[in-house]
């Protein structure tokens, strides 16, 4: 069984990285030691930042476009990954697997459309599962699968309902997969972010100051998240140390709601 090691490159191909949490987790994972395949749904000019930004701390990152809703493009994306890998580094496989890339939609349950609500699933419960089909075969051997939930599967929030439901499904396909990838080695977990203030919902967090303060009043550590919390903990959920972590949901809230 092949296990990734210091002694070779380490690489993750994070979802949606151009900004917000994926940002902060490679660019984490970068000052770790760790490269990088990023995607992008749009921005390029972002995506090239964020690969620049990895050049200069010394590591090697590629971009690569992918609308995760779009199911019909996984067999080109996993081409184009394949491509990247023996260009790039010389490698079949990848070590680890962070389903990021996400939206929200906020709509109470009795205004939520049927568009809203099938734009959600594409993204967050279809598109999750039928990527991480088409790309566990490149997984290495004793990787790691993290996918992103969030801390509205156990609390509340109005207007969330839909967001959060896609999430729960998430988790239920997380405890699948660490089930299934053991006999591999390869170990599943979902980090689920509290509030946190990043562009996500158009800004509404980052940019409310009466918002970021009634969410943190919320909180034991009196604050909303920033990215560079979450980037932290996924960094530390893929390091070498938690590898007997599996099939669980990791809440990254502040001790939100307790």
């Amino acid at each position: 069984m092949t296990q990734p090691t210091e002694s070779r490159d380490r690489i993750a191909l994070v979802t949606g990285a151009n900004r917000g949490l994926g940002r902060s987790s490679v660019l984490r994972l970068a000052a770790e030691g760790v490269d990088a395949i990023i995607t992008y749904r749009s921005h390029p000019e972002e995506a090239q930042d964020v690969v620049d930004e990895i050049t200069a701390l010394g590591r090697t990152a590629r971009a690569l476009q992918l609308d995760t809703s779009r199911v019909e493009d996984f067999p080109g994306f996993v081409d184009e990954v394949r491509r990247a890998l023996k260009e790039g580094w010389g490698r079949e496989d990848f070590d680890y697997l962070v389903n990021n890339a996400g939206h929200a939609a906020a709509a109470s349950i009795a205004q939520t459309t049927v568009e809203d609500f099938d734009a959600l699933f594409a993204v967050h419960v279809r598109g999750v599962y039928f990527l991480t089909q088409a790309l566990a075969p490149l997984i290495a051997d004793g990787g790691r699968i993290l996918n992103t939930s969030t801390g509205l599967t156990r609390f509340s929030r109005p207007g969330m309902a839909a967001y959060a439901s896609m999430k729960g499904a998430v988790e239920v396909f997380t405890r699948y997969l660490a089930m299934e990838l053991g006999e591999r080695g390869i170990t599943a977990n979902t980090v689920a972010p509290g509030p946190i203030a990043t562009d996500f919902g158009g800004g509404y967090l980052r940019d409310n100051e009466e918002m970021r303060a009634r969410l943190g009043a919320d909180t034991a550590l009196g604050r909303v998240g920033e990215p560079d919390d979450i980037g932290g903990v996924v960094a530390s959920l893929l390091s070498e140390h938690t590898g007997w972590i599996n099939g669980q949901r990791v809440e990254a809230s502040g001790g939100t709601l307790l």
